[in-house]
């Protein structure tokens, strides 16, 4: 059997450490949107979402906002189903290819196996997947399906400038990061954010600390889940600890632990949210939000249905990057004026400098 890996250039898939719950996907778990506004459409398209929810405010929210998008200026209705653990994303995926859907977008690296199946099984189904890359077993050899379109995202790129402004405006000299499960999706906004943190201190001759990630170990710390968010609090109260005063939770709904967490300690902590705006999809906590790293999943998924409700579909690689706006860094919000020019204006310019290819944003593991 094949091995998938994403990015390109990644080394060996990291073991997946899976907290399985026992529910099934069954039609419970569908929920459909999207007002067709009068149009009439023989198109649909479906979706499947990774553990964590289509209401995560992250991940799987930021997907499925696509869909709803497409579902409105296409004109059909938008359908989901929910997977709840491992067991779920084939048994999901199949549930939809009963219902003829002219397009099943999967949701998260986890479920490359079970699309790269399903897609070998139904070479005139057309899929979507988001965050990930089809690769041979070796990891040597790219593979393309025609009938399915890789979403992925160089959200190193973006991490990349919210580590520089973390390392300017951190008030201890110590920032935090963790992780859900440590897969490459996850750990590719981990490498980008300290080597952001590492160029700040390259310089301006300063030594502001990471904490809860090393590239150079591939190493840092993970929950092990994107559900529970229990869990993101005690490990945002461990990096607080540590005396973080800005940090990134990589781990969707479970970031939202971390919400509490800052809140319950006070003081001046700061988060940076990940996949999304945080101060869109957590409005009531926009006041701890420093910035985002937005991974532009909503427009790519967008992009994709649309385009296949036209018969333009196309399967193959697409890379979202901040010269084609798929990734970004978010406003600075409340925080917009505690940032100081030389610090906006130094994002502006690094953000060039990585789309003209001058700045490493992901470096390897020694």
């Amino acid at each position: 059997m094949l091995r998938r890996q994403w990015p390109k250039g990644l080394g060996m898939l990291l073991a997946l450490a899976l907290v399985a719950a026992a529910c099934a996907g069954d039609d419970d778990d569908d929920t459909s949107a999207g007002d067709s506004g009068g149009k009439k459409s023989d198109f649909d398209a479906c979706e499947v979402t990774d553990t964590g929810g289509v209401d995560d405010r992250s991940f799987n929210e930021t997907a499925y906002d696509g869909l709803k998008d497409a579902a409105k200026e296409v004109g059909f209705k938008a359908s989901v189903l929910e997977s709840k653990s491992e067991a779920d994303y084939e048994a999901n995926i199949n549930t939809l290819l009963g219902r003829k859907c002219d397009v099943i977008v999967t949701v998260g690296f986890l479920l490359g196996d079970a699309t790269a199946s399903a897609a070998e099984a139904n070479p005139d189904q057309e899929f979507a997947i988001v965050d990930f890359d089809f690769f041979d077993a070796d990891n040597n050899k790219d593979i393309t399906y025609d009938n399915v379109r890789e979403l992925t995202f160089s959200t190193d790129q973006s991490a990349f400038l919210a580590g520089y402004v973390a390392a300017a405006t951190t008030k201890t000299g110590t920032v935090g990061t963790y992780g859900g499960i440590n897969i490459p999706t996850v750990t590719i906004f981990m490498k980008g954010f300290e080597a952001g943190i590492n160029y700040y201190n390259d310089e301006n001759d300063t030594t502001v600390k990471l904490v809860g990630w090393s590239t150079a170990k591939d190493e840092g710390l993970f929950t092990g889940d994107f559900d529970d968010q229990a869990k993101g609090r005690s490990t945002t109260e461990q990096l607080l600890d540590e005396g973080a005063d800005i940090i990134m939770p990589v781990a969707g709904p479970v970031g939202l632990g971390s919400i509490e967490a800052v809140k319950a300690a006070g003081g001046d902590a700061k988060l940076v949210w990940v996949d999304t705006d945080g101060c869109v999809s957590v409005a009531d906590s926009c006041n701890l939000f420093l910035t985002s790293v937005m991974k532009n999943m909503d427009v790519a998924v967008h992009d994709t249905v649309v385009a296949a409700s036209k018969d333009e579909f196309e399967g193959g690689l697409y890379t979202g990057t901040l010269e084609n706006d798929g990734v970004a860094l978010a406003p600075f919000h409340e925080f917009e004026d505690e940032v100081p020019d030389k610090v906006k204006d130094a994002v502006e310019d690094l953000k060039q400098k990585i789309i003209d290819g001058d700045i490493e944003t992901m470096p390897a593991a020694s």
